[in-house]
């Protein structure tokens, strides 16, 4: 029934305003944690991550023998991002003129969106709904299902600072590496999860297909989901980036023959991964009744 609460304040209320967000909070956290601790040392960094993460977890621990299922149903409800994930993503896609998509992709990607086309934009927002819809969606349900209400927020923790940590650029290079490398940990599972599940709601190729793109893919995990999507959908996603005014070079995704990247072409991935996270719930579900 946690599950079932979680979703249902996931689909009504989606996620608080930011500066009520327990998130938010333990972002403030983990700032205060880097100004006190920071040294560019690999070592220095795995202490910080700990003191980081050790605290607040140790508060989450307290309130759960307190408050019981109730803060179950908060954390998991609170360590999954699946409302405002498709909003955002809808947003480019369902603008009217590519600079409005621009500005709408500027808020969920990294890369320099001037000059993208309208094909780009829609391809760039598909790329970020596969990878968050393993990171915001499956792995939260997945660690909740495998080590309780604790989990999930435990694995919220670590992937929010490696969303703040773990860059391989000069300042993060050293401290940031335990938190890149704990993501990667985290993510692991719930990535070729994601991945095997898109596969299912859409077309379908062999693991050894796609694991031979998937690797290619800067990230260990990242890959996965975003190849399958490609596949599940019959749409190319991959391609040079340009970040920070630098073009980083990246293979395509997906069969030679994918069709162009159209707004029916992007609907229809869209509704790829909304099947696919549909399906997770229902796994994640069936499994917490069994055990």
């Amino acid at each position: 029934m946690t599950i079932i609460f979680a979703l249902m304040l996931e689909y009504f209320l989606g996620d608080p305003p930011n500066r009520w967000h327990p998130v938010a909070w333990f972002g403030r956290w983990a700032s205060f944690c880097e100004r006190l601790c920071f040294d560019q040392s690999r070592v220095v960094g795995a202490l910080a991550w700990c003191i980081t993460i050790a605290m607040p977890l140790f508060i989450l621990g307290l309130l759960y023998n307190i408050f019981g299922w109730l803060f179950a149903i908060a954390a998991l409800w609170l360590s999954i991002g699946w409302k405002s994930l498709f909003q955002h993503v809808q947003s480019v896609l369902n603008a009217k003129a590519v600079k409005e998509a621009r500005e709408a992709l500027a808020f969920i990607v990294s890369r320099d969106v001037q000059g993208m086309k309208r094909e780009d934009t829609r391809r760039a927002a598909l790329e970020s709904l596969a990878e968050n819809a393993s990171d915001a969606v499956v792995a939260p349900l997945f660690w909740f299902v495998l080590l309780g209400p604790l989990g999930a927020a435990f694995y919220r923790m670590v992937n929010t600072l490696d969303a703040m940590w773990g860059y391989r650029n000069d300042r993060y290079q050293y401290f940031g590496w335990f938190a890149a490398k704990a993501d990667d940990v985290m993510n692991y599972i719930p990535a070729r999860l994601t991945a095997w599940l898109m596969l299912k709601a859409g077309q379908s190729v062999p693991w050894s297909t796609l694991k031979a793109q998937a690797t290619t893919h800067a990230s260990p995990n990242a890959g996965y989901p975003e190849v399958a999507l490609a596949y599940a959908a019959n749409i190319k996603l991959g391609g040079n980036v340009k970040r920070d005014g630098k073009v980083d070079n990246r293979p395509w995704y997906g069969a030679e023959d994918a069709r162009d990247l159209d707004a029916i072409a992007a609907f229809e991935a869209l509704q790829v991964v909304k099947t696919t996270l549909i399906w997770a719930s229902l796994i994640a579900l069936g499994v917490s009744i069994v055990f």
